[in-house]
C-alpha cells in the first residue's frame, strides 16, 4: 500500500511537471493563441474519445448537463486563449507567476456558489497577492499586457474550477473534461468561420508546430488529465492541492533552460514571485487544517 502511494505520488510529480511544461509548449508554438486553442482542444476531444471507445465507456449526457458544459466549455476555452496570449506577449515566468492569482479569485468566487461567508483570513493572504503582482508590474511594466492577459486567464480558470466543484457531484470526471473539450472547441470553431478564420490555411501549419499540438493535446491534456483522475483515488486532496501549487516552479525552471535569457528577470520580480507562491503554498496549509478540523469533527459527532 505504501508503495502504491509513493508511486502515485511520483506520477503526480510527473503529472504538473507536464502541465509546467504545457507553457513551454505554448511559447515554441508559432501560430496565434485562438487557433492553437483550437487545435489543443480539438485534438484533445479525439485522444479522450479514443479512451472511451477502448474503456467502452458512456458518451451519454442529459439536457441539463448539455447547457452546463456548453457554457464552460466556452469559459474553459477563453480561460487557454487569455493563458497563452500572456505567453505570447511577455513570457512564460511572467504569466505562470500572475496564474498563480486562481487560489485568491477562488476564494473569493466559490462563497457565491458553494453559499459560504468569504474569510477574512482569505481577503488578507489576497491583498498579500496583490504587493506581489504590484512588485512584479512596477518593475517588469513591460509585460504589463501579459499580466493583464494572464490575471483575465486566472480568473476565468478558478470560475470554471468553482462550476467544476459543483457539476462532479453529479457527473463523472472523464464526461465533463470531454463535453467542455468538445464545446470549447465548437465555440473556437464558431468565431473562426464569423472571422472568416477558418480556411484551408488554418492546417497549414510548421511540422514542428503540428508536433507540439499533437504532443500538447495528447500528453499535456488527454494524458495528464486520465492519470490525474486515476492518482486522486490514493492520494489526498491536500497532497494533490499542495503538489499542484509548484506547477509556476517547474515551468520557471524549465523556461530557464529552454529559453535562456528571455526568462532571466530582475531579482524585485523573484520577490514578487516569492510572496505570490509563498501565498498559495499557505493558503493550501490553512485550508488543509480547515478541512480536517471539519473532518474530526464529523467523527465525532
Amino acid at each position: 500500500m505504501l508503495g502504491n502511494r509513493f508511486k502515485n505520488y511520483l506520477l503526480l510529480h510527473f503529472i504538473v511537471f507536464i502541465w509546467g511544461f504545457t507553457a513551454i509548449l505554448g511559447k515554441l508554438i508559432t501560430i496565434d493563441a485562438i487557433p492553437l486553442v483550437f487545435f489543443r482542444m480539438s485534438l484533445s476531444v479525439i485522444f479522450i474519445a479514443i479512451y472511451f471507445l477502448l474503456k467502452k465507456k458512456s458518451f451519454y449526457l442529459d439536457k441539463r448537463g448539455l447547457f452546463k458544459f456548453l457554457f464552460t466549455g466556452i469559459i474553459i476555452a477563453m480561460h487557454w486563449i487569455f493563458f497563452f496570449k500572456a505567453i505570447k506577449v511577455s513570457n512564460v515566468s511572467v504569466a505562470l507567476v500572475t496564474m498563480s492569482t486562481g487560489a485568491f479569485f477562488t476564494s473569493l468566487i466559490e462563497p457565491l456558489f458553494f453559499k459560504r461567508k468569504i474569510k477574512s483570513v482569505e481577503i488578507f493572504l489576497g491583498l498579500l497577492v496583490i504587493v506581489g503582482l504590484y512588485i512584479i508590474f512596477n518593475f517588469e511594466s513591460q509585460y504589463k499586457l501579459g499580466i493583464f492577459y494572464a490575471l483575465i486567464s486566472s480568473f476565468l480558470g478558478s470560475l470554471f474550477a468553482v462550476l467544476n466543484g459543483l457539476f462532479i457531484k453529479k457527473y463523472k470526471a472523464s464526461t465533463i473534461s470531454i463535453y467542455q473539450l468538445f464545446f470549447g472547441a465548437l465555440f473556437i470553431t464558431i468565431y473562426l468561420l464569423f472571422t472568416k478564420g477558418f480556411s484551408v490555411s488554418l492546417f497549414i501549419l510548421p511540422k514542428s508546430d503540428w508536433i507540439y499540438l499533437l504532443i500538447l493535446s495528447s500528453f499535456c491534456t488527454a494524458y495528464a488529465f486520465i492519470a490525474s483522475v486515476k492518482v486522486m483515488k490514493y492520494l489526498s486532496p491536500y497532497t494533490v492541492m499542495l503538489t499542484v501549487n509548484l506547477e509556476p516552479v517547474y515551468a520557471i525552471i524549465l523556461a530557464l533552460f529552454v529559453f535562456g535569457e528571455t526568462e532571466k528577470m530582475n531579482p524585485e520580480f523573484y520577490l514578487g514571485a516569492f510572496i505570490v507562491l509563498f501565498v498559495v503554498l499557505l493558503n493550501g496549509v490553512l485550508k488543509n487544517k480547515s478541512f480536517l478540523k471539519k473532518k474530526i469533527k464529523q467523527k465525532n459527532c
